[in-house]
């Protein structure tokens, strides 16, 4: 197998993020080199750094790394070869985690998403009986249907900044919207800062891109304005990707004034922003009338993403882009070598969910402050010691664990039949040893059962026992 990439031994390091006062044995570090193949931090196909390099650059013996490298090899995670190094590979029959088969007791925990909100079954009915209207044209809509661009450009105007259709082009998911404005608008090499924490797809969207991808601290709260005005001075940074609506993992809500000052250090340094409203629709504790104007009505040039999946159900598939006029014909271009369009049918349906948003989401915010509150419960109950934020919306918990320890509960985690993201996913730059994000959108009795499987987990980690045995599971999936 010939590598696609080479990792120095000073970046898996970072990766790893090994405490010298803490040092991993053989297993261990076997088992968090496989937890970083299995959540794509380290793609298949990638060489790592030889025994000696490793060893010189982490805190352990070369016994350990040797022996580490062994239970990779028999795990079928690693290739060795004289004159190609150690190349990592997937394991034959890996299956995806988030796919468990029947029967199966094992509980995913990577996704903040749920159950189609209610009325989305309805919304399919009602766009069934127009669907005829369509069916003697192509059905190719590369910018979208016209009364779902109205609708969403209506959206923007509603929440104070103007926008017509013409801003509007329609996708196939929020995710679909970045990877066209980032292929289409930027340049390979580009510089693109992102909060520290973010959405991990993200992230390696933009690298998959050929954009150098920067962090800039978010504590949780808010971002770090200083760490953002000092990082677009040091070099030019021409993207910056932020979620200032109930921010994925954090749930963090920008402020106006915050989205102001943010919008004035990019434009002082020509950085054009990526706007990710995917979660904008699931405030929790704020009325919506009360809600941040978009932070694109502080920077003309911003681009806008958004979505259907968060708010009504990811199977919609449903996403778009809002730009400045001058930008949508490159955006409209390159889609027609991108996928085309986006089906008609979901379009219809996301337009009707759209024209009853208020009723459906109402309900929708009730189950999901129910499924907070019982999260909260339960973690509070069964690990005291763990320090739990107070999102105003989104979909998900961010925990503070009293140690750094999230790779090695995720391998724990996953003796229990219990697969988690570990928080080191959510920084481009390192760090994330002490986080955790937990999803709230599940039944109370499946909430109980899961953080039931991660205070055992939680125990493993503390007592340092054994992780878990070699697994043949495929890539995790995060959303």
């Amino acid at each position: 197998m010939a590598p696609t990439s080479v990792l120095s031994a000073e970046r898996l390091h970072v990766l790893l993020d090994i405490e010298a006062d803490d040092p991993p044995g053989y297993r261990e570090l076997a088992d968090l080199i496989r937890l970083l193949v299995l959540d794509g931090r380290i793609p298949a196909g990638t060489r790592l750094p030889s025994e000696r390099e490793l060893t010189a650059a982490l805190p352990l013996s070369r016994t350990t790394v040797t022996r580490a490298y062994a239970v990779l090899r028999d795990a079928e995670l690693l290739v060795s070869r004289r004159g190609s190094g150690s190349v990592v590979t997937l394991p034959r029959g890996a299956r995806p985690p988030y796919t468990p088969p029947s029967g199966s007791s094992m509980v995913g925990w990577t996704i903040a998403a749920g159950q189609a909100a209610p009325g989305v079954g309805l919304a399919y009915s009602r766009a069934l009986e127009q669907l005829p209207a369509y069916l003697a044209q192509t059905g190719y809509e590369t910018v979208g249907v016209p009364v779902l661009r109205e609708l969403v450009a209506q959206r923007y105007a509603d929440r104070g900044l103007p926008t017509d259709p013409d801003q509007i082009l329609v996708t196939s998911g929020a995710q679909s919207a970045l990877n066209l404005v980032s292929r289409t608008l930027a340049a390979r090499g580009d510089r693109v800062v992102v909060e520290s924490p973010t959405y991990p797809n993200a992230i390696d969207s933009l690298r998959r891109t050929g954009l150098r991808v920067l962090g800039v601290p978010h504590d949780g709260h808010r971002l770090d304005l200083d760490a953002l005005a000092a990082a677009v001075r040091a070099a030019p940074v021409a993207w910056a990707y932020l979620i200032p609506d109930f921010q994925n993992p954090t749930g963090a809500l920008m402020d106006d004034i915050m989205r102001h000052e943010v919008a004035s250090i990019l434009r002082r340094s020509t950085t054009v922003p990526i706007v990710d409203e995917t979660m904008l629709d699931l405030a929790l504790d704020v009325e919506e009338r009360a809600m941040p104007v978009p932070l694109a009505a502080h920077h003309p040039g911003a681009i806008t993403l958004g979505s259907a999946s968060k708010s009504f159900w990811g199977g919609l598939r449903i996403g778009w882009i809002r730009a400045p006029h001058a930008v949508v014909p490159r955006l409209v271009a390159a889609r027609e070598t991108f996928d085309i369009g986006t089906p008609v049918l979901e379009q219809l349906a996301v337009a009707e969910l759209l024209r009853v948003r208020e009723e459906v989401l109402d309900e929708r915010r009730d189950t999901l402050r129910a499924r907070r509150s019982a999260l909260r419960t339960a973690v509070t109950d069964r690990l005291p010691d763990w320090s739990l934020n107070s999102p105003a919306g989104g979909l998900s918990l961010w925990v503070r664990l009293p140690r750094r320890a999230s790779s090695r509960l995720v391998v724990a985690a996953e003796a229990q039949d219990l697969l988690l993201t570990a928080g080191p996913r959510f920084y481009a730059d390192g760090g994330g040893e002490s986080a955790l994000r937990l999803p709230y959108d599940r039944s109370t009795g499946a909430i109980d059962d899961a953080v039931d499987r991660l205070a055992l987990a939680w125990e493993t980690v503390l007592a340092g026992r054994p992780t878990s045995a070699p697994s043949r599971r495929g890539p995790a999936l995060t959303a």
